[in-house]
C-alpha cells in the first residue's frame, strides 16, 4: 500500500481487515462466471451513510487476464462501447489491457513512445483531432514527493476487435505514438493517483493524495502545446469525509461532464455540478457523497459506464473483481 507513514499503513490495514471480517462471504459461482451477484454487505464498508442515488454494488465479473495484478485505473471505451481499459500500477511496462463488461480479456496494447515509471490512472477524452477519442494515462505517482515534473501520455484510442483478443504482454498490439504532456505543480511536488479529463474541453485534472488533510485539485490545458512543461493551476480543495483525509486513489468525470466520481481504499464518492451551471470548476465546491463500492482488496480504480448510469470499480491484487454500482 502506498503511504508515506507507518502509522497510516497500520491504520488503513486495520480498517480493511476489520471491514473484510465483517463482509467475509464465499464468492458465488455465478460471479466467477461473470454474472451479476449482489454484494449485500457493501454498505458496511462506508464510514458514512452511502449515497441514496446508487444501488447496492454487484460483482459483474473478475479480471481474467492474470497479467493484471495491480489494476490501478479503469475507463469505459469510447471507440468500442461495452469495453473497458485498465493498466497496472508501477512495476509493469507501458501496457493497456482491454476487457469486456464481465472482465474477460480482449487484448493488450503497448503504448508507443511511453515508459511506465508510476502509472496511476487512466481517462478518456477529446484531443487534437475533432471527433476522435483519446486515452490519457497518468504517470503521476510520486510517493517521495520528489519529481520535478509528472507526465500524462495521450494516444488515439484503439478500436477493440475480436482479432486482438489473443494478444498479451508477450505479443501486444501497438498504439500510435503517444503525445507526452509534461506537467509541473505550481507549489512543489505532490503524490497523486487520480487523473481525469473533461469530456468536452479536454482539460486535465489531477487530484493529489494526502493523508489527514485536504486533497488539492489541479488543472492543465494540453492545448497550450507539447513543446515545454505546462504548469498546473490549483483550482480546488477537497475535504473527504473520512478519518484518513484525502487519500484518494482514482477518479473519473461522467460522460456528460456533470458529475465527478472519486475513490479511496474504503469507498467511493461523487460530486454533482449545480443544476444549470456551465462552469465546471464549481463542482469542486460541492459535497462528496459517499458510495459503497463493495469488497475490494485495495481499491485504486473507479470509472463511469459509457452511458453514465453506473460506476465501475476494480481492485489491486489477483483475482480482481469487476464491481458495478448502478444509479437508481
Amino acid at each position: 500500500m502506498k503511504t508515506k507513514s507507518f502509522l497510516i499503513l497500520i491504520l488503513v490495514t486495520w480498517l480493511l481487515v476489520v471491514a473484510s471480517a465483517c463482509q467475509r462471504v464465499p464468492v458465488p459461482q455465478d460471479a466467477k462466471a461473470g454474472l451479476h451477484s449482489p454484494d449485500n454487505s457493501a454498505d458496511r464498508r462506508s464510514s458514512t451513510q452511502p449515497n441514496a442515488l446508487y444501488e447496492t454494488p454487484i460483482r459483474i465479473g473478475v479480471l481474467e487476464d492474470r497479467a493484471i495484478n495491480e489494476s490501478s485505473g479503469i475507463v469505459a471505451s469510447r471507440t468500442t462501447p461495452g469495453m473497458y481499459w485498465t493498466h497496472n500500477d508501477s512495476g509493469d511496462g507501458p501496457y493497456l489491457y482491454a476487457l469486456d463488461e464481465h472482465g474477460h480479456r480482449r487484448g493488450v496494447w503497448r503504448v508507443s513512445g511511453a515508459t511506465a515509471f508510476d502509472w496511476e490512472d487512466i481517462a478518456a477524452g477529446p484531443g487534437p483531432v475533432a471527433g476522435a477519442s483519446y486515452l490519457y494515462v497518468g504517470d503521476i505517482g510520486d510517493n517521495g514527493e520528489s519529481r520535478s515534473l509528472i507526465i500524462v501520455y495521450r494516444v488515439p484510442e484503439p478500436f477493440i476487435t475480436a482479432a486482438e483478443t489473443g494478444t498479451g504482454r508477450s505479443n501486444p498490439q501497438s498504439t500510435e505514438a503517444a503525445d507526452v504532456i509534461r506537467l509541473r505543480y505550481p507549489d512543489g511536488a505532490h503524490d497523486a493517483e487520480t487523473l481525469m479529463v473533461h469530456p468536452v474541453t479536454g482539460k486535465i485534472y489531477i487530484v493529489t493524495k494526502i493523508e489527514f488533510g485536504n486533497a488539492g485539485v489541479y488543472e492543465a490545458d494540453p492545448a497550450q502545446g507539447l513543446d515545454g512543461v505546462i504548469q498546473l493551476a490549483r483550482v480546488g480543495e477537497l475535504s473527504v469525509p473520512t478519518i484518513f483525509g484525502g487519500m484518494l486513489t482514482g477518479g473519473d468525470i461522467s460522460p456528460d461532464g456533470q458529475r465527478v466520481a472519486l475513490c479511496d481504499y474504503v469507498q467511493g464518492y461523487e460530486m454533482v455540478l449545480p443544476a444549470g451551471s456551465s462552469t465546471f470548476n464549481l463542482v469542486w465546491k460541492e459535497p462528496l457523497r459517499p458510495i459503497a463500492l463493495g469488497k475490494r482488496q485495495q481499491g485504486e480504480a473507479i470509472g463511469y459506464r459509457l452511458d453514465g448510469k453506473a460506476l465501475l470499480a476494480t481492485s489491486e491484487g489477483r483475482p480482481s473483481p469487476l464491481i458495478q454500482v448502478a444509479r437508481r
